[in-house]
């Protein structure tokens, strides 16, 4: 069997049971149990699946098609990104991470003097015909289901970035002020934004707070400006203002 199809297979298989394991996939497939590990691996390091020990498990956001999750909560992200937008001068250097937010929050950057990076190709449609917005998109391997770019040549360009702000999406806040996302390939990128970036603002939905993921990406003291609704989880809110962050709710 060709490697793409076995791979999609693997997909298949994985999306359906939700987890499986080396010895099971070799077995169904008719190859060695070598060849599938080769496969978890490139499959995990795309991001579609989560390679552990013994096998693998499906991403549960792989299914999620981008514009499904745009249109969740779309009023209560509309207002973090109109609240966000007023906190870039111009002239500001701003990262911005991946997320339905975010792109939100670039469209609201249209026509202003600013400079924008990002992995996320979300945010490249809605600025690349602007000819005011200077626009620098990092490189590296294509996440489809995420509208992003992920990966070590993504990492390796945010090492070279200075930016005023980030703003950054996540897949919740735990109640102690932990940020949590659930995508492994994501992860490593968020932590190299906050590195880069003088200012942290954490664009989050109400719904977040509290939120789960399995995958840690800082603690609230690494946030300096929390940007998120009326109704948010007050324990939530005040573990990160504890801790430090400004909380500007919308």
């Amino acid at each position: 069997m060709l490697q793409r199809l076995r791979h999609a297979e693997i997909m298949r298989r994985v999306r359906l049971s939700g987890a499986t394991s080396v010895r099971d996939l070799a077995s169904q497939l008719g190859v060695s149990p070598s060849t599938i590990r080769r496969d978890l691996e490139v499959l995990d390091r795309d991001g579609t699946l989560r390679r552990v020990r013994g096998g693998a498990l499906a991403d549960a956001d792989t299914d999620r098609p981008f514009a499904e999750v745009a249109a969740v909560d779309e009023q209560d992200k509309e207002a973090v990104a109109a609240r966000a937008a007023r906190l870039v001068g111009d002239g500001d250097v701003v990262l911005l991470d991946i997320g339905t937010t975010t792109m939100r929050l670039a469209r609201r950057l249209r026509g202003r003097r600013v400079t924008v990076v990002t992995s996320s190709l979300a945010v490249l449609d809605a600025l690349r015909a602007d000819p005011v917005v200077e626009l620098l998109l990092l490189g590296g391997m294509v996440r489809r289901p995420y509208h992003s770019l992920v990966g070590v040549l993504t990492e390796a360009a945010l090492s070279q970035v200075v930016a005023d702000r980030v703003f950054l999406g996540a897949s919740g806040v735990r109640p102690d002020g932990q940020l949590v996302d659930t995508t492994l390939a994501e992860v490593p990128l968020k932590r190299a934004m906050i590195a880069a970036a003088g200012q942290v603002v954490l664009l989050v939905d109400r719904h977040k707070f509290p939120g789960t993921g399995a995958l840690r990406v800082c603690g609230p003291e690494d946030i300096d400006v929390i940007v998120t609704n009326e109704g948010a989880d007050e324990t939530t809110l005040r573990s990160c203002a504890g801790a430090g962050a400004e909380v500007l709710l919308t």
